[in-house]
């Protein structure tokens, strides 16, 4: 039997309600997509969140190739894991899609102060990063920066907002297309 690749679906501060396009994908592909689980939505631990990260990965690794589809803090999170992980674990990451990396460093929200500073490694995979030109968690500027410093392709597909649910996003067909190019 072939690898199967496993998508890790990587949410944000608060998790990924019903509407957001990444619960949609995981909705729509089960054996496919994987939510990385956090112990705690509402108060994340930046080693806890990069913990989980990393034991996914080891685990969907096992069965095949592994891309990361991340959203806000979990792009930050995965970050971290990037700059911390040991080669073998990166490795078996095929890509990443970032979408609306969150700004924590800028942002005044306690529960995010543990994930400053925001981790500026190289990625050792292909990666895109997708950032909407109104986003209020980052200003374009700042996500260029972050997909130059990760070395990432950067995707400015408008003003959308937050590129979450409450930016009517649906299943979001264009970032399925960014996906399938990884």
């Amino acid at each position: 039997m072939p690898d199967r690749t496993t998508y890790l679906v990587l949410p944000g501060y608060q998790n990924s309600g019903p509407g957001h396009w990444q619960t949609r994908w995981e909705t729509a592909e089960p054996d496919s997509f994987r939510r990385v689980g956090q112990a705690d939505w509402e108060h994340p631990e930046r080693a806890d969140w990069v913990a989980r990260v990393d034991a996914a990965v080891a685990e969907a690794a096992a069965e095949g190739p592994v891309v990361l589809v991340a959203h806000s803090l979990g792009c930050v999170a995965t970050a971290h894991w990037v700059a911390t992980a040991p080669a073998e674990r990166t490795g078996a990451v095929r890509g990443a899609l970032l979408v609306a990396p969150a700004d924590v460093d800028t942002a005044e929200v306690p529960e995010l102060l543990g994930f400053r500073p925001v981790a500026l490694e190289r990625f050792p995979f292909p990666a895109v990063v997708v950032s909407s030109a109104d986003d209020p968690w980052v200003r374009p500027e700042r996500a260029r920066a972050f997909a130059a410093a990760w070395g990432a392709r950067y995707v400015e597909p408008g003003a959308y907002g937050h590129l979450n649910s409450d930016s009517g996003l649906g299943d979001w067909p264009e970032g399925r297309k960014l996906l399938a190019e990884l």
